[in-house]
C-alpha cells in the first residue's frame, strides 16, 4: 500500500508544482486582505473535484473585515467509510505579506528554476498548504478506506494575527473536539522538523504626552517625544540587558531566539506622517511607539508587563510632568505541544521512515495559528510541520523546494493513514 501511495505522490509532481504556482499568483496581500475569496474558491474548487463537502465561512466585524476586503474561509471536509473514526485537520493560511523590494523577479509569477518554486508565499505558506492538499488526493486516488474524516482548511489574516481565521472558526467549533481530534499546520520549519508551538507574544503602545508650543519657543511647550527618548533610555540600559539574561528550555530556532526579545516596531510624534509640503513649526504634544515583546515559557504574562510599567512608573515619579499611558493591542501564551502527542508520535516516525532522518523537535520564534487553537479549542494535539525553510518566510526571492515538498507530501500522507489509523 505504501509503496503505491508514495509512487502516486511522485507522479503527482507537477500537479504539486501547478497548483502552489496558482495559489501564488493570487496575491492575498495582508494588510489589507485582499483577494481572499478568490483563493478560497481556488482551494476549494480543486477538494470538491476530490469529494470533499465545502463550508465557506465570512468572518464580519473581525479585524479589517469590510466589503471591499471580507474575510472569507474555506473548510473542507471527507468523511471515510466510517465517521466514527478520528479527524485530522490540515490548517494552512491563505495570506501573505507584502513582496517588499529588493526581488530579482516577480513575486506572483511563480517562476520554477533549479528545483525551486519562487514567489511571495511559496515558502510561507501556499507551498505548504499545496503539499498538503497533494497528499491527501493520492491517499483518496489509491482509494485506501480509512475510518474517520480528513479535514483542509484555507484561513486568512494569520499574518495579523488571525483573528478573522482560526480565531474566529476556533469560536465556532471547528478547532475542537469532538469534531477534530490532530491538527497539523504546513508552516515553513523545514522538511525534517516537527514544531510544537511558539513562544509567547505580547504588542502594547505605550503614549507619552506633553504641550503644544510654537517651535520657535519649545520652552513653553512640552516636548513628548524627549519623554519617549528617557523611556527608550531606560529601555537600552536596563530592560535590553536583562532580557538577554533569560534562558528557556524551549528548543526554538534559530539559537538567538531561545532568550527573551523586544523588538521596537513603530514610533509615531508630532507632525503627522500624511502631511504635505513642509511641516508646521510645533512642539510634539503626544509620542506613540509600538513594542513587540516575545517571552518564554518560564515567564509569567503579568511579569513581563510589569517589566515595562515598572519603567514607566519610575519615570512618572523622577521627570518632571512625564504622563504616559499604555494599551494592549495582543498577547498569546507561548505553546508547546507534548513530544507524545500522538500527532507528534505519528509525523515523527514518518520522518524517520521516509527522510531517514530522526526528526529535530523545535518551537517557532514568533506565533502562528497554534495559538488560537489552543487557547480557544483547547485542542493541544497540534503541531506545525511543512517544507519551507523557516529562514526565507517573508524575504525577497523567497523559494521553495520541489523535492522538499514531494518529500513533506509522503510524510504527511503516511502521518494521516497512521493517525486515522490505518495498517500501513
Amino acid at each position: 500500500m505504501i509503496k503505491s501511495l508514495f509512487a502516486r505522490i511522485d507522479s503527482k509532481r507537477e500537479e504539486l508544482v501547478s497548483f502552489t504556482q496558482e495559489l501564488v499568483r493570487i496575491p492575498t496581500i495582508n494588510p489589507p486582505g485582499e483577494d481572499y475569496l478568490k483563493c478560497a474558491e481556488l482551494l476549494g474548487n480543486r477538494l470538491a473535484k476530490s469529494g470533499f463537502s465545502l463550508l465557506y465561512e465570512r468572518a464580519k466585524n473581525t479585524p479589517g473585515d469590510s466589503e471591499r476586503y471580507p474575510r472569507h474561509n474555506v473548510i473542507a471536509r471527507k468523511e471515510g467509510k466510517t465517521q466514527s473514526g478520528p479527524c485530522v485537520h490540515f490548517n494552512g493560511h491563505l495570506d501573505v505579506v507584502v513582496p517588499g523590494n529588493g526581488w530579482t523577479i516577480d513575486p506572483f509569477e511563480g517562476l520554477v528554476n533549479d528545483g525551486k518554486i519562487y514567489g511571495r508565499g511559496t515558502c510561507d505558506m501556499k507551498g505548504g498548504l499545496a503539499t498538503a492538499v497533494i497528499a491527501m488526493e493520492a491517499i483518496l486516488e489509491e482509494g485506501i478506506d480509512f475510518p474517520g474524516v480528513i479535514e483542509i482548511s484555507g484561513t486568512v489574516d494569520e499574518e495579523t494575527g488571525g483573528y478573522g481565521g482560526v480565531a474566529f472558526l476556533a469560536e465556532k467549533g471547528v478547532f475542537s473536539k469532538p469534531r477534530v481530534d490532530h491538527v497539523i499546520i504546513p508552516e515553513p520549519l523545514n522538511v525534517d522538523r516537527v514544531c510544537l508551538g511558539h513562544r509567547g507574544a505580547w504588542w502594547a503602545e505605550v503614549e507619552t504626552f506633553g504641550r503644544i508650543a510654537h517651535g520657535s519657543m519649545p520652552f513653553l511647550g512640552d516636548s513628548a517625544i524627549r519623554h519617549m527618548s528617557a523611556f527608550l533610555e531606560l529601555l537600552e540600559s536596563q530592560l535590553f540587558p536583562a532580557l538577554e539574561k533569560k534562558h528557556t528550555r524551549m528548543p526554538v530556532v534559530p539559537e538567538g531566539a531561545r532568550k527573551s526579545s523586544l523588538n521596537l516596531q513603530a514610533v509615531h510624534g508630532g507632525e503627522a506622517e500624511s502631511y504635505d509640503g513642509l511641516p508646521s513649526p510645533c512642539v510634539a504634544d503626544s509620542c506613540r511607539l509600538i513594542m513587540d515583546r516575545r517571552f518564554l515559557i518560564e515567564e509569567d504574562i503579568e511579569e513581563v508587563k510589569a517589566e515595562v510599567t515598572d519603567l514607566l512608573d519610575e519615570l512618572a515619579d523622577s521627570r518632571s510632568n512625564f504622563r504616559y499611558q499604555i494599551r494592549d493591542i495582543m498577547e498569546f501564551l507561548p505553546t508547546m505541544t507534548d513530544a507524545d502527542a500522538p500527532v507528534v508520535k505519528a509525523v515523527s516516525a514518518s520522518i524517520l521512515n521516509i527522510l531517514g532522518k530522526t526528526p529535530e523537535h523545535v518551537i517557532s520564534p514568533g506565533t502562528y495559528d497554534q495559538k488560537h487553537i489552543a487557547r480557544i479549542g483547547h485542542l493541544h494535539d497540534c503541531i506545525a510541520y511543512g517544507p519551507g525553510i523557516l529562514d526565507l518566510a517573508h524575504q525577497p526571492d523567497e523559494y521553495i523546494v520541489i523535492d522538499d515538498m514531494v518529500a513533506a507530501a509522503k510524510v504527511m500522507a503516511a502521518s494521516t493513514l497512521k493517525l486515522l489509523g490505518v495498517n500501513i
